[in-house]
């Protein structure tokens, strides 16, 4: 088993710390690419490492690191070069390139040359149909490449040369690249003053420019806020709005006449009787809903709150519960509890599968009805069979 530098574990604190404390698993994407850093594939040794700094299992990983492509489960080369062979590239020539790149270095689909160097690998798409059919080296692009000069490419790599790719920056080794997709970035001197836009990027971006299209406001740093400050956020909000309320107006009631022809209020006290308390009501909501409090659907899980949304229990649901709607029957009257399941046995009843011998809807006792009425008419009038037929035709 691996024991990975110092300098990946430190690294590996640093990825989890860029998370909120209580989700720290978003962290696995890059962790993956981390540990590919290290050994050029993400190896068993990788995946336990990813599942103890997070307090996952390996089977959670694993099932994450075998999801992606870009995550390698046996040892990769240097420079993965990945040909497109999807459509577009297919019908412009891609095929062709890898079908030459597979016989020139002798192996096939996501296998390595004996000198460690290439691994070749045939790609679906690379998201690149304006340039191609393209290839990528580590997943810079090579654009509009044929059979010779995709061979040139390699050759050159196996020399030990970096041909510069037609976008982006010029090359680095797998593991290198691995290193910026888990967030850090290139330290070679002038590594990324290389390289430039394809014209058909350009003319996209001054079509925007022409016709004033632009990203609506936004910004960048907006930081992600743990749980606990949106919790925090979404307490203050609530309150907010409760504050905001109106108080609620007390009905007055209505005066009545007493026996001096004085007004006096209804149930006040020396008339009618001693006072008698205001009814408790329940709060209203903004709705002027008093339905007794009901856990919020978010409390249970999509399957039950959909399931109780179609057909809640007419026994236990309450009419404006949020997500829930008890269901009608036309006159405002909701329906009995068990009355689907009602209706769901009586159809299962009257639709009984088919036998064995027969198919579904047909009778024995309609078969010996109908044998009996033949062998009646053949008797009778002393017709062979084809007449019984002709008979039976005619009635």
């Amino acid at each position: 088993m691996s024991v990975f530098t110092d300098e990946t574990r430190e690294r590996a604190r640093e990825i989890i710390a860029r998370y909120p404390a209580d989700r720290s698993r978003s962290a696995l994407l890059p962790l993956l690419h981390l540990v590919q850093a290290e050994e050029g594939y993400v190896s068993p040794a990788g995946v336990t490492f990813c599942a103890e700094v997070l307090g996952l299992n390996k089977a959670q990983v694993g099932a994450v690191a075998t999801f992606y492509t870009m995550y390698k489960r046996k040892p990769t080369g240097d420079f993965l070069v990945s040909v497109c062979t999807n459509t577009m590239c297919n019908v412009l020539g891609g095929q062709e390139v890898y079908d030459t790149l597979s016989e020139h270095l002798g192996v096939g689909h996501d296998e390595t040359t004996a000198d460690g160097t290439i691994t070749l690998e045939h790609a679906e798409c690379l998201a690149a149909c304006d340039y191609g059919p393209v290839m990528t080296v580590n997943y810079d692009f090579f654009d509009g490449v044929d059979a010779s000069t995709a061979v040139g490419v390699v050759d050159e790599l196996r020399a030990g040369g970096r041909p510069m790719p037609t976008r982006g920056a010029r090359l680095c080794t797998l593991k290198e690249m691995a290193v910026q997709l888990a967030g850090f970035a290139d330290e070679r001197e002038g590594a990324v003053a290389d390289g430039g836009p394809g014209e058909p990027t350009l003319r996209g971006l001054r079509l925007a420019q022409e016709h004033g299209v632009s990203v609506p406001g936004f910004d960048p740093n907006t930081p992600i806020r743990s749980k606990a400050e949106a919790d925090k956020a979404a307490a203050e909000a609530k309150a907010k709005a409760e504050a905001a309320k109106p108080a609620p107006v007390e009905a007055s009631a209505a005066p009545v006449k007493g026996g001096d022809g004085a007004s006096a209020p209804t149930g006040a006290a020396g008339v009618g009787g001693p006072a008698k308390p205001a009814e408790a009501t329940g709060p209203a909501d903004a709705s002027g809903s008093t339905t007794r409090d009901v856990k919020a659907p978010d409390d249970k899980s999509p399957q039950v709150r959909t399931a109780e949304t179609r057909q809640p229990d007419a026994g236990t649901a309450v009419p404006d519960a949020p997500g829930t709607k008890v269901p009608t029957d036309g006159t405002g009257t909701a329906p009995e509890a068990g009355d689907a399941r009602s209706a769901e046995a009586a159809g299962v009843a009257a639709n009984a599968p088919a036998g064995d011998g027969k198919p579904a809807g047909d009778e024995a006792g309609a078969q010996e009805r109908n044998l009996t009425e033949a062998k009646a008419g053949t008797d009778a009038d002393g017709a062979g069979p084809a007449d019984a037929n002709e008979t039976g035709a005619q009635k």
